[in-house]
């Protein structure tokens, strides 16, 4: 509070304690990732295309709060409430990541599997990139770590092929429900 503008009488007018303003911040950060990501998990087209450029706004979006990502990563270590909130978090995004497997391997685009435990592995490894690379300074730069990303979900998902062009030849085309 010392280094803020805020008195703690303010503070406490918004939130019960920490854990309120970590649920704030955290979907607050949610909206920003998923809004990145919403190339890949909606859209139609190239899907390698469309994850690349999902993922290359995931990866601004974390560098810019990375030591957020990693202070919150810390403390779910050690306060049972942060680690609920923390694994909240990050389950919603395999959510997210499971619903999108399965329609590409509906439409064919990626060989079946079960897509959650690939999803929270390839999630996994992106927090622990994020916190690792952007969570201290001095801070990596934000490119070998795309790269890094972009070339384990490409060729998880999609194919080895694929893995270090921005585009395929694959195509997503969604059918509307039928009214």
């Amino acid at each position: 509070m010392a280094t803020t503008s805020i008195s703690r009488s303010a503070f406490y007018r918004y939130f019960d304690d920490i854990h309120g303003l970590m649920q704030a911040l955290l979907a607050r950060l949610e909206s920003e990732i998923l809004e990145g990501a919403s190339p890949w998990l909606s859209e139609n087209g190239d899907p390698v295309a469309l994850l690349y450029e999902s993922l290359a706004a995931e990866v601004h979006i974390c560098y810019r709060h990375g030591p957020f990502i990693k202070a919150i990563s810390d403390a779910a270590g050690t306060n049972a409430q942060l680690e609920d909130e923390w694994n909240w978090f990050l389950d919603r995004f395999d959510d997210a990541v499971s619903e999108r497997i399965v329609a590409d391997q509906e439409l064919g685009l990626i060989e079946a599997f079960d897509p959650r435990p690939v999803a929270t592995a390839l999630n996994r490894v992106d927090a622990a990139m994020y916190v690792r690379s952007f969570g201290s300074r001095p801070r990596s730069r934000p490119e070998p770590v795309q790269d890094a990303i972009t070339r384990v979900w490409i060729s998880t998902l999609y194919g080895q092929q694929w893995a270090t062009g921005r585009t395929s030849t694959l195509y997503r085309k969604q059918v509307p429900d039928s009214q």
